[in-house]
């Protein structure tokens, strides 16, 4: 006879496992069923690992550059893994934080390590760690099972020791000469992350623009402060082949626009995008639909097609960003816990690029604009004619500011240092829908990065 539990939930990310303590602190009962490591991608691939190792890097670059600053240049000796020792141990404080939580913290919630399945309404079967089934119906299912790396149809692929961005992040040895498949903001974190650290990094990209989602001179203003510091970059490149000698040695055959190249490394990372977790879910038991690519489809609240049955973070599609997914789960939190439903189509979407500098964005690009029939201006202000960049000496990058016929901010992309915490400062201009003239006015602490509030509207065309 299956187990009853008031709440299921399949995967423990960033809307798991907050939704098992609201609803554990609500009185319900509740099953967290996790296939591997607690805590979701964020804590163990994806946010605070990298950020850990970038910080490391951007610490290795500090000394090269110190000459700069009235100090001799030093060389780091990169002890790599040491490195990663460092980033594993920031990563098992934040698994043995969450386990904690769910298991020592709150009561009322059972957490089970396996894999899980409908097979009937609100009925799914665990197949646990070591074996053994376990049947678990509830009225209340949360599908966060996240994505996986997508893997292109690469000729050779499958004979070849390629690189995960899961797989990069265990390295014990520092890669000779890095080859990076796709250009967008994973692959050129990396890609200045392992440069470096001392990696010769080749950047491989199929559209003829890195980051597709940004305006031309943000992805050209990109693009030069990365070739800057030594990566290579090959554009509009149609990736063929890859074969790996007797040597060792990796061989990607791409297709450009002035013929073929045949690039050579030591290690490939395939970093063309996420697939996700929906394949082995069942989901044609209960009648869930997923769009083409296997992503769940789910309605404003969030709810598939199966009555209570909801899907949360990047097994959804979307933008696929941790605090999306945590943003799901407020969504679904408020609404069957309070009674007080938004949708979760119509939200903002920042994000950061977390390359040093950074990229924050927030609202729309010009692209966007244009293609929505929006009038607007924009303004553009180098980051060097900010005084506290001349200070400090992080003069790269510029500010971007879209406004209305209102004088509202429509949107901003911030190309330099700390781009994202100023990002942030318009979005909340933005939420407070504040006009850009009362920016301009405002009295600003100086010398901040937040001056910049002040005359870059200048600016405006």
């Amino acid at each position: 006879m299956p187990t009853s539990y008031d709440v299921l939930i399949i995967g423990s990310g960033q809307a798991g496992n907050p939704l098992a303590t609201a609803f554990s602190k609500a009185g319900r009962t509740v099953a967290l069923v996790e296939e591997n490591h607690l805590g979701g991608s964020c804590i163990n691939y994806g946010c605070s690992p990298t950020k850990a190792l970038l910080a490391s890097a951007e610490r290795a670059h500090q000394l090269r550059t110190a000459s700069e600053y009235g100090m001799a240049d030093v060389e780091p000796q990169i002890d790599f893994r040491a490195v990663i020792a460092r980033k594993d141990t920031l990563v098992k404080h934040s698994r043995e934080g969450v386990r904690h939580n769910l298991e020592e913290e709150q009561t009322g919630i059972t957490v089970l390590h396996g894999h899980a399945a409908f097979t009937g309404p609100r009925t799914m079967q665990v197949q646990l760690v070591g074996g053994k089934t376990r049947e678990i119906e509830a009225p209340l299912i949360f599908l966060n099972t996240g994505t996986r790396a997508a893997l292109p149809e690469l000729e050779g692929l499958a004979d070849v020791p390629y690189l995960t961005t899961t797989e990069l992040l265990d390295l014990r040895e520092l890669p000779e000469h890095l080859l990076i498949l796709g250009g967008g903001y994973i692959g050129l974190e990396f890609g200045q992350m392992f440069r470096r650290f001392g990696s010769q990094v080749t950047i491989i990209e199929s559209h003829r623009n890195l980051l597709e989602r940004e305006d031309d001179d943000v992805c050209a203003a990109m693009q030069e402060m990365l070739e800057a510091e030594g990566i290579e970059f090959v554009l509009g490149a149609k990736a063929r082949r890859v074969t790996r000698n007797a040597e060792g040695q990796i061989t990607l055959s791409a297709h450009t626009r002035t013929g073929e190249r045949r690039l050579r490394g030591t290690h490939l990372l395939v970093a063309t995008g996420r697939v996700p977790n929906s394949d082995k879910l069942g989901l044609k038991t209960v009648g869930i639909k997923t769009d083409e690519k296997g992503y769940i489809q789910v309605n404003s609240r969030l709810e598939t097609a199966a009555k209570g049955v909801y899907a949360l973070g990047d097994v959804h599609g979307g933008p696929q960003f941790t605090h999306i997914s945590y943003d799901d789960y407020r969504v679904v939190r408020d609404g069957l816990l309070h009674g007080k439903w938004r949708s979760a189509k119509q939200r903002p979407l920042p994000y950061t690029v977390f390359t040093e500098p950074q990229l924050g964005r927030i609202g729309l690009n010009e692209q966007q604009a244009k293609e929505q029939g929006i009038e607007y201006r924009v303004g553009k202000m180098p980051v060097r004619t900010i005084g506290r960049a001349r200070e400090t000496g992080r003069e790269t990058g510029f500010w971007k500011v879209l406004v209305d016929k209102q004088d509202r901010v429509l949107g901003a992309a911030i190309l330099g240092a700390e781009g994202g915490e100023i990002m942030t400062m318009f979005q909340l201009v933005m939420m407070g829908r504040l006009t850009y003239p009362q920016l301009q006015n405002m009295i600003i602490a100086h010398p901040t990065w937040a001056e910049g509030l002040n005359n870059v509207f200048s600016k405006l065309q």
